[in-house]
C-alpha cells in the first residue's frame, strides 16, 4: 500500500500537491498550522493512494515523500 509523507517542516502549503493528485486525496490541513504558519498538506484518504509521485513531482519545496 502507497502512500505519502509531508514534512510538515518545508511545506508552505502552496496547494500544488492538491491539484496535481489524480485521486484528489490530498488537502490542505484545516486544523493545523506548521511553525512558518502555513496550513501543511495532509493525504486525507491512504486506502486510495496509489503512488503516482504526481504530488512529490509537482512540490516545489521537495516536501513529500512517497512511500511504496
Amino acid at each position: 500500500m502507497a502512500r505519502i509523507i509531508v514534512d510538515e517542516n518545508y511545506c508552505k502549503g502552496c496547494g500544488m500537491c492538491v491539484h496535481a493528485c489524480p485521486q484528489k486525496i490530498i488537502a490542505l490541513a484545516k486544523d493545523r498550522i506548521n511553525s512558518k504558519g502555513y496550513h501543511p498538506a495532509e493525504l486525507i484518504d491512504e486506502q486510495r493512494c496509489t503512488g503516482c509521485c504526481s504530488c512529490a513531482r509537482m512540490c516545489p519545496d521537495v516536501a513529500i515523500t512517497v512511500e511504496r
